[in-house]
């Protein structure tokens, strides 16, 4: 090749090598490559009130790249979904977001620049579930770009139909549905008003469900349901 042939020719090779390593980026990797994180004790005070909270509260699609620092991201999956008390119904432990029978049914599937973690609210950490930047996974746009992408996963052998569960109709699919999509409302609006007491940038919002279930190696009772995007206002 000669020089004239290679400098046509480089701004082809540029546009391949970016595309690869976008590829590369949004590839999968081994779990291995990632190791728990076990989050700082979440703090129970500061921001601003709840009512002063409510007032703030709003949807932010224009969001930062700039990284949440660990107590941040503590305190927000423990107000979305942390324990707050030891025992609640059903001899389980109370979480801040109700859900229906205490079933505890929806997974906050977390995605961070190096890979994707299952929030644990007990012992309140983050476990690894695959390596790779996924983010894009939750939209384009500032979803793909922010500190932070919360998924929202139903699991649906949480919910106990045994004999001794008082509530008959939680075996029904649709019944299940309204309860699965009611709960979610319930810990996105928790993370809403977390971000508008500390000044974060909150979007809810749907997600390519079909690829993050692939990808986050689902069983066929998971599915996801929606995504939520954290980060500084842009």
């Amino acid at each position: 090749m000669n020089r004239r042939t290679f400098v046509k020719t480089l701004p082809a090779l540029t546009v391949l090598a970016s595309t690869t390593a976008a590829f590369a980026q949004d590839t999968p990797k081994p779990t291995q490559d990632l190791k728990p994180i076990t989050l700082p004790k979440p703090e129970m005070d500061g921001g601003k009130s709840v009512l002063a909270a409510l007032k703030e509260r709003k949807t932010t699609r224009n969001i930062s790249a700039k990284e949440l620092p660990p107590q941040v991201l503590s305190n927000l999956l423990w107000a979305a979904f942390g324990v707050n008390r030891e025992k609640g119904s059903f001899g389980k432990p109370g979480r801040t977001a109700a859900s229906a029978s205490n079933s505890q049914e929806i997974d906050l599937y977390v995605a961070l620049p190096g890979g994707v973690y299952l929030y644990e609210a007990i012992p309140h950490r983050l476990a690894p579930v695959v390596a790779g930047d996924l983010r894009g996974r939750a939209g384009r746009g500032a979803a793909a770009s922010a500190p932070l992408n919360i998924f929202y996963v139903v699991d649906l052998t949480r919910y106990d139909t045994g004999p001794g569960q008082p509530d008959h109709r939680i075996g029904d699919p649709e019944v299940q549905k309204s309860y699965y999509y009611t709960d979610t409302g319930l810990i996105a609006g928790n993370v809403y008003l977390f971000a508008a007491s500390q000044g974060l940038a909150a979007w809810f919002h749907n997600c390519n469900k079909e690829a993050a279930a692939k990808e986050f190696k689902l069983r066929p009772e998971q599915r996801v349901l929606f995504a939520q995007t954290v980060g500084y206002p842009a």
